[in-house]
């Protein structure tokens, strides 16, 4: 089970979209990667901190790059800085990556690429049965992109540190959209000192 994959794929689906911009996505996928990390005892949160555990073996190369880049010294890094560290830029290589295995393509619009959108594939599949099952760390990490109220999700079987993991991605993504309502409020103001000078 992959599932920052299954996210990517479930919000790049025609019928099961989840519109995001690329920060937001990346920071949803930062958390399920850490979520999956948690579940294969490769870590472990504890008060709010990640401690690596086992390195086990990992077919996917992005998840690889997930457990080399723990810290892996104490104080330990905490959740929130590690979503926002590893979530740089990650919808891009997640989104070539699947283009790579052709799960992806992007069909031209107007002379360039369009959106990136699935193709039929079993990966495909796994996700959207996942989705379609209610699983409630998917249905968490949407709500959170969505910027929906997470606690509609029922979490009662997953763990305290999968919890923590998801209410920090929910924290993270309301700090992003924060910061973008700032920036747009301040450049209105700016637009309007050159308008009225």
């Amino acid at each position: 089970m992959n599932t920052a994959r299954d996210l990517l794929l479930i919000s790049l689906d025609r019928e099961h979209g989840v519109p995001a911009d690329q920060g937001a996505l990346s920071l949803a996928l930062a958390g399920g990667e850490l979520v999956d990390l948690v579940r294969a005892e490769a870590a472990a949160v504890r008060e709010e901190r990640i401690v690596p555990g086992l390195a086990p073996a990992q077919d996917d190369e992005l998840m690889r790059q997930a457990v080399s880049s723990l810290v892996r010294e104490e104080p330990f890094e905490l959740v929130d800085d590690w979503l926002w560290r590893r979530g740089n830029g990650l919808a891009k290589e997640y989104v070539a990556g699947l283009r790579a295995e052709g799960l992806v393509t992007r069909k031209p619009h107007r002379f360039r690429p369009g959106p990136p959108e699935t193709l039929a594939s079993a990966a495909r599949e796994v996700a959207v049965a996942r989705w379609e099952a209610g699983e409630p760390v998917l249905q968490a990490l949407v709500a959170a992109l969505r910027q929906g109220d997470e606690s509609a999700v029922d979490a009662s079987g997953l763990s305290d540190q999968v919890v923590t993991v998801l209410a920090a991605v929910g924290g993270a993504e309301l700090e992003l959209e924060a910061e973008r309502q700032r920036r747009s409020v301040e450049n209105a103001a700016f637009d309007n000192i050159w308008r009225g000078a």
